[in-house]
């Protein structure tokens, strides 16, 4: 897994996460770990300071909203950008989330090549 590049999928379904596993791995370019709820994902992002944070909004426990809004304000995890990803397509949440401080935006179910795209997107952000 060396010079791969880190991603934390925090993703509480087990189908969405092995796709999205299998897409970003398969290029040889990423290394994908991931959490099943915001409380461990955010334990995960300060632990392993991945290069992207895949962030579903619709999360048991604590939102999606709030655990970018903890990253945003945890200091040492701050720059760490975020892909937000939700099959909702209301506008409102799409806000929230950009507002909250995710860097993109991505909706389920995805395609392979957009995956991939806003991946490589938000990997090349220097906050």
């Amino acid at each position: 897994m060396e010079g791969r590049k880190l991603v934390v999928y925090i993703e509480d379904n087990p189908s969405n996460f092995a796709l999205a596993r299998k897409i970003l791995e398969l290029s040889g370019e990423y290394e994908v770990i991931g959490a099943k709820d915001g409380v461990s994902g955010l334990a995960l992002v300060r632990d392993r300071r991945p290069d992207v944070v895949l962030l579903d909004l619709d999360l048991p426990g604590i939102s999606g909203i709030e655990v970018v809004q903890r990253i945003r304000a945890t200091p040492d995890i701050a720059a760490t950008p975020v892909l937000a990803v939700t099959a909702s397509v209301m506008k409102r949440e799409r806000r929230q989330a950009m507002d909250a401080g995710c860097d993109r935006f991505i909706e389920k179910p995805f395609d392979i090549h957009e995956l991939r795209s806003r991946v490589d997107e938000v990997a090349a952000i220097q906050r």
